[in-house]
């Protein structure tokens, strides 16, 4: 049974579908209008997000039942254009929920003149089919000091007795992201760092300064250059180091060098001198080469070692499939730079052989190395003559510099603006009208 009243946060990540059932995408967010009078606002219609990763805005008369399971609309054609902001337009999960609002409720005499947040928007349909804001559930902030104490009660109030959510407040800097961080969980960090670069500037800012090192540098590693940059010089000197030495030495090293030479030496003298020395390493590198594509972390072990041991390291979750493909076997020492480069085992090798066995005895030795100065070009054939996802990459003296993986090269033979692309780009570009009809849809 359709529902005429329902909480707005409940409805993120429900799948959208079309008239004959057919999914169109999930719904990310509301649109709402709000006003300068104490009127409950309009929901101008939903946030969808397609297969494609595209935000679309879907007007609110076109939805014809809300659910538990899923939103159905009642045509089976919509605009495709990416969802542009427009002034007086507040997003429901993104702008409003976790903000800080007072409440003048009579009824709620304990909640006057302290500062509440914002945990859920109370929606209502009304008689002529809109849908508005007519409720809005808060809680009291914990205090300074007060980390273990329980959290406070949920009230619901009506719109009309909450003050704070006109679009001036709201674009106060301050505002909590617990809503927000709550939708990434478990969540792959290409996708989190998709709906961040959605997100308006002001809560971007918030989100990333919320975020953990660790979350933090999975995710602006999935994020296109230039918004590395931006991010970077958001975060302060201290913070960014701190970035730099979670993430992958590669890929610091490929933003540092996009940065003006002085900005990156003070960064890279703030971090670790243990983390920011394979980063130096990868920085002699010129960026389309071996070098510069390489990481200087593959699976690394000796001769002596066992198959079981092989198998237990190439179990780490941390590697990508690409570095868990390989694993590279040398005289110590095993960090990069390493002794002289023996040869590689193909993890397919590692799961035929008895446990017991050593690495050093299923070498292959016929797998030429890469050299440091070889070009994008050389690499990409080199993988593509040899079936490969991941390959050494050793210097002059035979020593195991890192390995270059499948990844790597295909971020640096993508266009730069691979990430911001979709298959409905170049219909937008030329200007054309974008519509897409659904299966059974009718236009």
């Amino acid at each position: 049974m359709a529902a005429t009243k329902v909480f707005a946060a409940r409805l993120a990540g429900l799948v959208v579908l079309g008239p004959d059932g057919e999914s169109i995408g999930r719904l990310r967010d509301l649109v709402i209008s709000i006003r300068y009078d104490r009127q409950q606002p309009r929901i101008l219609g939903i946030l969808v997000e397609l297969p494609t990763r595209r935000r679309i805005f879907v007007p609110m008369l076109r939805v014809t039942s809300i659910e538990p399971g899923a939103i159905t609309l009642n045509t089976g054609t919509i605009s495709v254009r990416r969802f542009e902001q427009r002034h007086g337009e507040m997003l429901a999960i993104a702008q409003i929920i976790d903000s800080t609002v007072r409440v003048d409720d009579p009824e709620l005499p304990e909640l006057g003149n302290i500062d509440v947040v914002v945990t859920d928007l109370g929606l209502e349909q009304t008689r002529t089919r809109d849908w508005v804001v007519s409720r809005v559930a808060v809680r009291e902030r914990r205090r300074l000091g007060s980390a273990f104490r329980r959290r406070g009660a949920v009230h619901v109030v009506a719109w009309s007795h909450v003050r704070g959510l006109t679009q001036t407040e709201l674009n106060l800097p301050g505002q909590d992201v617990t809503q927000l961080l709550e939708q990434f969980e478990g969540m792959r960090a290409a996708d989190v760092a998709h709906l961040v670069r959605e997100l308006p500037e002001k809560r971007r800012i918030e989100v990333v300064r919320a975020l953990d090192d660790e979350r933090l540098a999975d995710v602006v590693q999935e994020l296109p250059e230039n918004d590395q940059i931006e991010l970077l010089e958001q975060l302060g000197t201290e913070r960014a180091a701190d970035l730099l030495e979670a993430m992958d030495p590669d890929d610091a090293a490929d933003l540092l060098g996009e940065l003006p030479a002085g900005e990156a030496e003070s960064l890279l003298a703030l971090m670790d001198p243990e983390e920011s020395e394979p980063v130096r390493r990868l920085l002699e590198h010129a960026p389309y080469t071996a070098g510069g594509l390489m990481t200087p972390s593959p699976v690394v072990l000796t001769a002596s070692t066992t198959i079981a041991e092989a198998l237990a390291r190439v179990r780490d979750p941390d590697l990508t499939p690409a570095l868990a493909s390989m694993v590279f076997v040398v005289r110590p020492p095993t960090a990069t730079p390493t002794g002289r480069y023996l040869g590689c085992v193909h993890i397919q090798q590692l799961l035929r052989e008895p446990p017991a066995h050593l690495v050093g005895g299923i070498l292959d030795t016929d797998l030429s190395p890469l050299r440091p100065e070889a070009s994008l070009t050389a690499v990409t054939r080199y993988f593509a003559t040899y079936n490969l996802v991941c390959g050494p990459v050793v210097d002059d003296e035979n020593h195991l510099l890192g390995a270059v993986s499948v990844d790597d090269l295909l971020d640096h033979l993508l266009p730069e603006d691979w990430r911001e692309q979709d298959e409905h780009e170049l219909t937008e570009a030329t200007g054309t009208v974008v519509a897409h009809k659904l299966p059974g849809g009718k236009p």
